[in-house]
């Protein structure tokens, strides 16, 4: 009776877990801001190192393809290696690809150095959110923690724009890339004081068939999707293909997986109700947010007329109300259950979403920037919630494992917001423009203008006073037409999600299987 009553303060997190969270929250947030900033420093280096159109595509994309691509593997394989063993490799090749990537010579280069940064960037958010999950073993303190961690990187979201200008206008484009570095080598220099070191001793043979059949299988799916949302691909068939293919051998995976003794990643961990509604909720969720930004961020630069660098510091506000959100979320956790925080907050978005719904053209800025805030603010406690409960329902050595999907999920879930949404948005934007008057306007001009919004834009430049106000009053009004409609698909799809987490989540406070034995877990050193 004595060892139990005295466990209960044993599982508290001590001083030396709490710094250690700041070696690993600091970092998230640096990263954040490195991928926010490189948007305001793209027309430099494309200027400076005389990259093309391709090559810029590839700059941008090449990142997010191998991060989505290696997710899992990394989250699988902190499992076997040791999460802080997989950390401590990652943040190395982090902070050298950084520094390749601002020092950059040529386009090549530079896509080569984003590529080794989205491969190496896999490894940092399920290594993190799995020693996050086994240095905070009462609930309570879990929750906390998740919440700092989560508000500091959603808080560098909010950052990137504002100190990449900064960085831009006072140093050199590449200076974007190394914001990061000075944290990773904190994180390098204490980690191994800091952290515990975890991971499964029974994890078995790490399947590289797997591994290619998981790439093999995600990235196509990614590349499809992406171009179907940038809305001109010139071969749709191929998009088209690339997701079939992908779709296949994705099934194919799975059938694998649930042969496996010791699978890439277990299959089992979805016959829990609470952890598949989470996933399925935050992926879904993700696209909502994803696809209101991507209208909104249109409606600022091409609708309002601002410039790159003003567009950054109008968007700060959607990542600081997601921070606020997820550091208010332990706050709601005391009086409140996960779903009921969750609905709570989902229904504060989807009220935010109905009056976006009634946007207009012109003198709704301000209004549209605070609502997709508050947006973003009302997701804190689904991500922030979710995400624990997501590492928090299987046991320890599977966290890695668990954080990789919840990770993944997100990745997904914007990818999709982009694609699906913003194709909404873009086919309601062409049908508005079929029909407008544009009688002073040359037919090639107005042509070009029926496209997309930010050609409308460009297009209005080349003409005279009175025809160039007529097109950007039309292009204005069409697309903000478009932005009502896509927030109305946000509204409906997030209701439909609150009845998810109502159906799946309630109820299951305090119930998380992962308070099952601690013996498999425990640290393979001395110094947990």
């Amino acid at each position: 009776m004595d060892n139990s009553a005295s466990a209960p303060p044993a599982d508290l997190a001590g001083r030396k877990e709490w710094i250690g969270l700041a070696v690993l929250a600091l970092p998230a947030m640096l990263v954040a801001m490195d991928i926010g900033a490189l948007f305001l420093a793209l027309p430099h280096l494309s200027a400076d190192l005389g990259v093309s159109g391709v090559e810029q595509l590839w700059i941008i994309d090449i990142y997010g393809f191998l991060l989505a691509g290696f997710l899992l593997t990394m989250g699988t394989l902190g499992d076997r290696i040791g999460r802080r063993r997989l950390l401590m490799i990652g943040a190395t090749a982090f902070t050298l690809a950084s520094i390749l990537a601002a020092y950059a010579n040529s386009g090549t280069t530079l896509i080569i150095a984003r590529a080794l940064l989205g491969v190496a960037g896999a490894t940092l958010s399920p290594s993190t959110l799995a020693l996050i999950t086994n240095m905070f073993r009462n609930e309570k303190q879990r929750g906390i923690a998740i919440s700092v961690w989560a508000a500091c990187l959603f808080g560098g979201t909010a950052l990137g724009p504002i100190v990449g200008g900064v960085m831009v206008d006072h140093f050199w484009w590449g200076s974007v890339f190394l914001l990061g570095v000075p944290f990773m080598i904190v994180l390098l220099a204490t980690g191994f004081v800091l952290l515990p070191e975890y991971r499964d001793p029974n994890a078995g043979r790490f399947d590289l068939l797997s591994v290619v059949l998981s790439l093999a299988s995600i990235l196509p799916i990614v590349y499809g999707v992406k171009e179907f949302a940038a809305g001109d691909s010139d071969n749709p068939a191929l998009a088209a293909g690339a997701i079939a293919v992908g779709l296949v051998i994705g099934a194919i995976f799975l059938r694998r997986q649930s042969r496996l003794e010791h699978p890439l990643i277990d299959l089992s961990m979805f016959r829990n109700a609470s952890f598949s509604g989470v996933l399925v909720t935050m992926m879904f969720a993700s696209a909502a947010l994803a696809g209101i930004s991507l209208m909104s961020t249109q409606y600022i630069q091409s609708v309002e007329g601002l410039s790159p660098a003003a567009s950054g510091l109008w968007q700060a506000p959607t990542g600081l109300g997601i921070a606020i959100g997820t550091g208010i979320t332990p706050m709601l956790m005391k009086a409140l259950k996960p779903a009921t925080a969750i609905m709570i907050g989902l229904t504060i978005s989807v009220v935010s979403m109905l009056l976006l719904t009634q946007a207009g053209s012109s003198g709704w800025l301000v209004a549209i920037v605070v609502l997709v805030a508050i947006v973003a603010l009302g997701t804190g406690p689904l991500f922030t919630s979710g995400t624990g409960m997501v590492v928090g329902s299987v046991p320890p050595e599977k966290a890695g494992s668990a954080a990789s999907l919840s990770e993944t999920s997100n990745v997904f879930g914007s990818t999709l917001g982009l694609a699906l949404l913003g194709s909404v948005g873009a086919a309601v934007y062409r049908n508005q423009m079929a029909d407008a008057p544009l009688n002073d306007v040359p037919p090639p001009v107005a042509e070009v203008a029926r496209e997309n919004v930010a050609s409308a834009t460009a297009a209005a430049d080349s003409l005279p006073p009175a025809a160039a106000d007529n097109l950007a009053d039309t292009a204005g009004e069409a697309f903000t037409t478009a932005m009502n409609v896509v927030a109305w698909a946000d509204a409906l799809l997030i209701l439909g999600l609150i009845v998810l987490v109502a159906l799946t989540v309630r109820g299951k406070r305090g119930q998380q299987p992962a308070e099952t034995p601690q013996a498999e877990a425990v640290p393979t050193t001395g110094t947990a």
